[in-house]
């Protein structure tokens, strides 16, 4: 009896374990508590307002608007249907930035220093990077649309997918990354644009998606200046030279080079440069080989790293150049500089050098002897 007995009591509590552990189970995967308000709500429950209706030959003193109770048509969710979390904040990561939201879009302005020169290279090299497909993209205009990122979030029991159009804009003297939401559907259903604090939560998941992925670059970055590279490892230029007397200088030796200089920025560091190749015989009259620019317009961005400055080229998609023809111009652009420099102080000052970051930044930032 008492074998059948301790049987007994063992089976009833291999059951009551396994249920408990079941319903934990299930309890771990139901999300809603952490929306939901928790507590009493019998006041979900309380009996409406009615007209005070007084009896036959009673009369009622003077009433007064002071206390009356204007009845209103609810709008919005209660008790367990109201969403308690907190809205989706743009993390305050980025240096002298600001974030700002406006319906289903999401701004966040950006100081138009050296590192942001490159926002719209970086940013879809950082979409690239976390696999975030692009279904359109005009590099021109530093727009894009992505095709459909399917969120994973814990506080949600069925996930959301959206799709956002992002693009990079020049405000004044800030860069402006905007975050538009295009779409948002939670098991194919599409959100209603009633919904916006939804469509906001996502948006805001997306911009701290990008600005997580930028601060990272910029920790990155900081942690390697000793070599001056590019942080975003596109090619580029740097003069041996402070930034003042480059940009003075800078218009002439672009006119050396079969470059008209357009429209000027000094405090954005932006020129507007049209390239027309020079003649065969005018590049062997110079001494050194014709760079592989290909005619058209380009914008040259130009950076101030103290005592030296960086020259980078990007084309009218917005596309920087490639190594190889960043490599190209050190010779031209060598020649050029040097030839301005004797030109209007006769041999007063020493000859500019160029380095390509790609290949000799260490060296040049690391003060090692480089070649010019």
């Amino acid at each position: 009896m008492a074998y059948s007995f301790s049987l007994q009591k063992s089976t009833v509590a291999k059951v009551v374990g396994l249920s408990l552990v079941m319903m934990l189970v299930g309890c771990s995967s139901d999300q809603r508590y952490k929306r939901e308000v928790s507590g009493d709500e019998a006041y979900l429950d309380a009996v409406p307002l009615k007209a005070l209706n007084a009896p036959a030959g009673m009369i009622l003193p003077v009433q007064s608007g002071n206390y009356g109770v204007p009845a209103i048509t609810l709008k919005g969710s209660v008790g367990k249907q109201l969403d308690i979390r907190p809205p989706v904040q743009p993390l305050a990561l980025l240096s002298g930035s600001h974030a700002q939201y406006n319906g289903d879009s999401g701004t966040l302005l950006l100081e138009n220093s050296l590192q942001n020169q490159h926002l719209w290279s970086r940013v879809v090299s950082i979409l690239q990077a976390k696999q975030i497909t692009i279904a359109s993209r005009q590099d021109a205009a530093q727009t894009l649309t992505t095709d459909w990122v399917k969120w994973n979030r814990l506080d949600e029991d069925t996930q959301y997918q959206g799709r956002y159009q992002i693009s990079v804009q020049q405000q004044g003297y800030q860069q402006a990354l905007v975050v538009k939401s295009v779409g948002l559907q939670q098991q194919g259903k599409t959100a209603p644009e009633s919904d916006l604090s939804e469509i906001q939560r996502y948006n805001g998941v997306m911009m701290n998606t990008i600005i997580e992925a930028l601060n990272k670059q910029d920790n990155l970055a900081s942690r390697q200046s000793a070599s001056w590279t590019d942080d975003t490892a596109l090619p580029m230029l740097v003069v041996r030279g402070p930034y003042t007397v480059v940009w003075d200088r800078l218009p002439a030796a672009l006119e050396k080079l079969g470059m008209k200089v357009g429209d000027r920025n000094r405090p954005q560091g932006s020129v507007a440069v049209s390239y027309k190749t020079l003649s065969r015989s005018d590049w062997d009259a110079l001494g050194v080989k014709e760079p592989e620019l290909a005619k058209g317009n380009y914008k040259l961005q130009v950076g101030d790293l103290n005592n030296r400055t960086s020259l980078q080229f990007i084309d009218a998609k917005g596309r920087p150049l490639t190594e190889s023809q960043n490599d190209g111009l050190v010779a031209v652009f060598q020649f050029a500089f040097s030839h301005t420099v004797l030109t209007k102080q006769k041999g007063a000052e020493a000859p500019f050098c160029l380095v390509s970051t790609v290949s000799f930044a260490w060296q040049v930032w690391r003060n090692s002897p480089v070649s010019c």
